[in-house]
């Protein structure tokens, strides 16, 4: 009947459009997409890199001690502020973690060795500081006075002692005096420090171009 054949070539059309859809080509993702994944991926790779590097330099900045200083200091400070105008606050402070952490797990990466002690005894404040530090140094611009550089970097490296600094008070015993904590944490780095802070001034212009290709 006319009903009967109606039905039947209703059933075949939902075939045949069934067929075509299960058999049709998997639509491909828009070109943009890939692009944006591939360029996710090579940004990763790039700060897994760069926080591998940054490692690796705060670890020689532990071994190496500055000359003519009448008390033996490292380049760790140096390194800090130097990575911080670098690589920008984000991937300084990280890195600076990672340092810590691979101390923390025994790597000889401090000045003296490694392990979690390192993190617990007289000297972990200024180990702390070094991540508010980079931090700080890390918001820089490019287009920053010398004078304006210097006084920042002034205050990057302050955060490390005023830490550091009373961290050591506790350790040794709040009952002393500060001003003898100071003379023994602070006042011996002072001249190096300052030598430290001019050289990275004078060099700041081209250290703060490496952003750009970070």
């Amino acid at each position: 009947s006319q009903t009967a054949r109606k039905h039947t070539a209703k059933k075949t059309k939902k075939l045949s459009t069934h067929t075509y859809s299960a058999n049709s080509p998997t639509p491909t993702p828009p070109a943009h997409t890939n692009n944006s994944q591939q360029k996710t991926q090579t940004n990763i790779f790039k700060s897994v890199l760069l926080i591998f590097f940054g490692s690796l330099i705060l670890t020689l900045s532990a071994k190496i001690q500055t000359p003519y200083a009448p008390v033996p200091t490292t380049m760790q400070t140096f390194a800090v502020l130097l990575l911080g105008m670098s690589l920008g606050y984000k991937l300084a402070t990280i890195t600076v973690v990672v340092y810590l952490i691979e101390g923390m797990l025994g790597m000889p990466v401090f000045a003296k060795g490694g392990g979690i002690i390192y993190l617990t005894g007289p000297t972990s404040g200024y180990l702390f500081g070094f991540i508010f530090a980079s931090f700080a140094a890390g918001f820089l611009k490019k287009d920053s006075s010398y004078f304006y550089v210097f006084f920042y970097l002034l205050f990057s490296v302050s955060i490390i002692y005023i830490i550091g600094l009373l961290w050591l008070w506790n350790f040794i015993g709040l009952e002393k005096n500060f001003v003898d904590i100071f003379n023994i944490g602070a006042k011996p780095f002072l001249l190096v420090e300052f030598y430290k802070l001019l050289i990275l001034t004078i060099l700041s212009s081209q250290i703060l171009k490496l952003r750009k290709f970070i």
